[in-house]
């Protein structure tokens, strides 16, 4: 059972690992089991191309972000469990859990993270209620979101990046997911605000 599965391997959702990875010292987070489902095969990122993103050298791939987001995952917080070549098929929920099926196996999870990207191929099962129309796309370009206030959509199931309604541009996807991270850690501290800083 995970304490947060956290669906997609895209800016959002590594960015969401990456911070609650982070905490791993913390005394609240030290018992928290943390999974991500890394299917990045659709990611917007596999053709991206980046010369305007703070931090990142112009001509950056986003293609080469994806591979160094889930070698540094690993390298730095091992103990988030990554799950590769699965595909989320449908999401149900009971009274305190989430069961998330994939086309291998079926996951528990006290929270989910939504983190797959908006276009209108989305085909989670169990979803389909929270779909809209993207407020911030071209309508011509028939994006989709998961509604929700302030990245939740109901009570421990979470949306991250241009899913949650945010557009399109990689700061904005990571900072989602970072954002999405910090109100579980705070979650796990008893409401208590957390933002976890390295120091030189």
């Amino acid at each position: 059972m995970f304490d947060t599965l956290i669906i997609g391997g895209g800016a959002a959702g590594i960015s969401c690992a990456l911070v609650l990875g982070s905490a791993k010292d913390k005394p609240f987070a030290k018992d928290k089991a943390v999974g991500i489902i890394i299917h990045q095969k659709t990611s917007h990122l596999q053709t991206a191309l980046f010369n305007n993103v703070l931090g990142l050298a112009p001509g950056t791939t986003g293609a080469s972000i994806l591979e160094s987001g889930k070698a540094q995952l690993s390298n730095l917080y091992s103990h988030i469990e990554q799950i590769e070549k699965e595909k989320v098929l449908e999401i149900s929920k009971s009274d305190s859990e989430f069961a998330v099926q994939t086309n291998r196996r079926t996951y528990r999870a006290k929270r989910v993270v939504i983190t797959v990207g908006y276009t209108n191929l989305m085909t989670i099962k169990g979803l389909e209620q929270y779909i809209e129309p993207h407020p911030r796309a071209a309508v011509e370009k028939d994006r989709i979101w998961l509604k929700n206030t302030d990245h939740l959509i109901e009570k421990n199931l979470y949306v991250a990046g241009t899913l949650a309604g945010w557009r399109s541009q990689f700061a904005m996807a990571s900072g989602s997911g970072a954002h999405v991270a910090t109100d579980i850690l705070t979650l796990w501290n008893n409401g208590k605000h957390v933002k976890v800083h390295d120091k030189v």
